[in-house]
């Protein structure tokens, strides 16, 4: 534990900061999972309903900067590559 009273308030605040990232990244990974699960059991409009809630999700995360802007946009991208090749 640091002595100096700026450092001190430094560990409480990255303790805040990464514990709201990890609830964040949490809430991408559940709401991919789901999108996955539903293409994995055929439900093709589950899955673009999902589709669409896990794009919103996403999109929220990397405006919180949890993730890069390209990152957002290649995990929105393989989503929606997986619900595209059901609906084939």
């Amino acid at each position: 534990m640091p002595n100096i009273k700026a450092s001190i308030l430094s560990v409480k605040s990255d303790a805040k900061r990464r514990a709201k990232n990890a609830a964040e990244k949490s809430r991408v990974r559940t709401a991919s999972r789901r999108v996955l699960d539903a293409v994995e059991a055929g439900n093709a409009e589950e899955a673009k309903s999902l589709l669409t809630a896990a794009c919103k999700t996403i999109d929220m995360a990397a405006a919180n900067h949890v993730f890069h802007k390209n990152c957002a946009a290649r995990k929105k991208s393989r989503l929606a590559r997986k619900v595209n090749a059901l609906a084939k």
